[in-house]
């Protein structure tokens, strides 16, 4: 009896998989799909609900028959084409408005998920609306309530809006912007000025042509001359009707980036503007109308890190783009990889590049680190959802101060961890696709260039590791002392048993024994606190040589404290990574192919690190190195049959992925063909043609005559 019911659930949950997923088309790539040892349905829908997956649905389906999302094979816009048509598409998602308020509250990651698959289509508008939507507005949304008007001209499109932090000489030191911004008692206003063409506003993403407003970044002055730091007020840039700039600013577009050239990034200085005094947006203090200045952050560091409270969305949100990215450029060339055939065993048979084991071990970890950041991502999403609702409601509790600290420290690797693992990926699959990888219309140039900006901006990423190892370091008057201690979020209070982990070994005597991410896990907090005590260490030595604070910190961060922040973030990620998949809860049928993936992440990232493992003494002899890289390679070909089943489970529908060799049909060849086919002058002779036929060179007639 028990059976037929099961089978009767297994029917009826097949049926709900096939209304939200519907079957690919048969082709070439059917052969990997039937061996996949798992339905990529079913894993589709337990990654994601059906809730999110009908909202994919919805946002892909409304993309695809609308006119303004048309791809134009062949065709290269100007610049200026291009900016134009990514408003229009920003405007239009407007239009649609995908999600209600209610819906968002509901479930915030809905909102995550729409702007991921906004971003799959392409970056240039997804970036524009969610910079206005989700940044502009956010900012304005922690701040207080009196700005409650104009947040309802954000989400009409009454005035469009942008982030104007950076300027020309200073990115990531955010404590040395320039921008200015004076009380004036007398009229009650705030006087914004650029001292130098240095200090201009720059790299503000929607400011180049269309924002209308702008939240500005300026050390505040009060009217005794003192400077109180920097806090951000609303000033409106540009006049809502004509779209000129307003009087005092002179406002423009920085031109052509290497990607994201729809986006269009602009500058700014401000000559003397004028502004209401109820424009500084109060998060981190504010000013009395008598020019007194308050704030409820006593600590001046506290205050700061208020004030850019809003950059760690914008990190979260780049670990996801990243990992999309990543997701993207692997459904291209594992598609690809599967249907292309080169060489074989014998002279008359080829087999498909995927067999070879190289082709593996320079696709499948990335894959397996497409899942893992992923999860990641979102994880790490909702415990920011949870610090800004207690921004919302004005906590001011010490678990908050923490929470806001631990976040800060683990997307301040999370950023770089995952934009350089997609950078170094994308480069991978547009090789590991050979010549047609290096065509424009296959797409993994432009995903390349469109994800390379992902390790700059929201701060460069070797110096945001140094904020995340600043975190760690800051814990370790705690374990020399032996105080107990905790974070929020738990993934610093392995470090309470710093003492114990040091003493430990690398203890798996086969390759067997190290298939389950248990043991790069166990690996990995051994390496951390390695490299803690290490840095502790280098730190003190430099110190005690004469070196300031300044030189001491300089000279700790290559092999030091660099590597830790990238060894915990690594080992956080992973974490999470395994305690998600190895949840009884999780349907037996998808266990083994998940833990695989965790497996194979985990010792693909520690492998990098074998040197210092070797250096401290976890790990002796060769035998432990040749299991872990042998332990690679076989869950590489264990996974090698799920691959396609694995890309099915996130790859967006031909329209969006537009990529002709990774099309979910797998006709590689046709798919391609046609393509070219379609280019509007790809037989035309070109316009040059006479320069050729008629207008021949004279040999040497410009050479020197001397």
């Amino acid at each position: 009896m028990a059976s037929t019911v099961n089978l009767k659930e297994a029917e009826g949950n097949q049926s709900s998989w096939d209304t939200l997923l519907p079957d690919f088309p048969k082709g070439p790539l059917c052969k990997y799909r039937k061996k996949a040892s798992f339905n990529w349905k079913e894993m589709a829908v337990f990654l994601d609900g059906e809730d999110i997956i009908q909202l994919k649905n919805r946002i892909f389906s409304a993309l695809e028959n609308d006119p303004f999302f048309a791809h134009r094979p062949g065709e290269d816009l100007s610049r200026e084409k291009y900016q134009e048509l990514t408003f229009l598409r920003c405007k239009r998602l407007f239009e649609y408005d995908f999600l209600t308020q209610q819906e968002i509250i509901e479930n915030p990651l809905k909102i995550f998920n729409m702007v991921i698959c906004i971003g799959m289509y392409d970056w240039s508008p997804c970036l524009q609306y969610f910079l206005h939507c989700g940044v502009f507005a956010g900012t304005i949304l922690s701040a207080s309530n009196r700005f409650a008007d104009l947040l309802g001209k954000v989400f009409n499109m009454e005035i469009f809006g942008c982030f104007a932090l950076t300027e020309l000489s200073h990115g990531t030191n955010t404590k040395g912007i320039r921008t200015t911004a004076t009380f004036d008692c007398s009229t009650q206003e705030f006087i914004i000025n650029t001292p130098d063409f240095e200090a201009a506003k720059f790299w503000v993403g929607n400011m180049g042509k269309h924002a209308t407003h702008a939240v500005v970044y300026a050390q505040l002055y009060t009217p005794d001359g003192q400077c109180q730091g920097l806090h951000s007020f609303i000033v409106q840039i540009r006049d809502t009707k004509t779209l000129l700039p307003m009087p005092g600013v002179m406002v423009g577009d920085i031109g052509k980036k290497l990607g994201q050239n729809g986006l269009d990034n602009g500058f700014a200085m401000f000559h003397n503007v004028r502004i209401p005094k109820e424009n500084i947006l109060n998060i981190a203090g504010d000013v009395t109308a008598e020019g007194k200045y308050s704030s409820s952050f006593k600590d001046v560091k506290e205050r700061f890190s208020a004030s850019l409270g809003s950059l760690s969305i914008g990190r979260i949100l780049i670990t996801a783009v990243s990992a999309t990215n990543l997701k993207l450029a692997l459904s291209i060339a594992i598609r690809f990889s599967a249907t292309r055939h080169q060489f074989g065993p014998t002279d008359e048979e080829e087999i498909p590049v995927l067999e070879y084991q190289t082709q593996q071990w320079r696709l499948l970890p990335y894959l397996a680190a497409a899942y893992v950041l992923d999860y990641f991502s979102k994880s790490l999403f909702e415990n920011f959802v949870q610090f800004f609702a207690g921004l919302l409601t004005k906590q001011r509790s010490q678990r908050q101060a923490d929470l806001g600290r631990e976040i800060h420290s683990l997307c301040a690797a999370s950023k770089p961890l995952s934009s350089w693992t997609a950078q170094q990926a994308a480069q991978e699959c547009r090789e590991a696709c050979g010549g047609h990888g290096y065509l424009a219309m296959n797409r993994l140039g432009e995903i390349r260039n469109d994800n390379d900006p992902n390790c700059t901006y929201e701060g460069d990423n070797n110096v945001l590791l140094q904020q995340t190892s600043n975190y760690l370091m800051s814990w370790m008057n705690c374990i020399r002392d032996k105080v107990p201690f905790e974070s929020p979020l738990g993934t610093i209070n392995f470090l309470q048993d710093y003492h114990h982990i040091l003493g430990r070994k690398f203890t798996a005597v086969s390759v067997e024994d190290c298939m389950d991410s248990s043991v790069p896990l166990a690996a990995y907090k051994w390496l951390v606190c390695y490299l803690l005590r290490e840095s502790d260490l280098k730190l003190k030595k430099e110190k005690q040589s004469g070196q300031s604070d300044f030189e001491a910190k300089n000279n700790c961060q290559v092999y030091y404290c660099r590597s830790l922040a990238i060894a915990f973030i690594e080992q956080t990620v992973l974490q999470r990574y395994h305690d998600y998949t190895h949840d009884p809860n999780i349907p037996s049928a998808l266990q083994t192919v998940l833990k695989n993936l965790s497996a194979l992440y985990g010792l693909w990232s520690l492998s990098k690190h074998l040197a210092v493992l070797y250096q401290g003494g976890y790990v002796s002899g060769e035998q432990a190195g040749r299991f872990i890289q042998n332990a690679i390679l076989e869950l590489c070909y264990r996974l090698k049959d799920d691959a396609v089943a694995l890309v099915d489970v996130f790859a967006p529908p031909d329209f969006i992925l537009n990529s002709p060799i990774g099309k979910a049909s797998g006709e590689l060849y046709k798919n391609m063909w046609s393509e070219i086919l379609q280019g509007n002058k790809a037989l035309n002779r070109p316009s040059w043609w006479a320069e050729f036929c008629i207008n021949k060179p004279v040999t040497g007639r410009l050479r020197s005559r001397l």
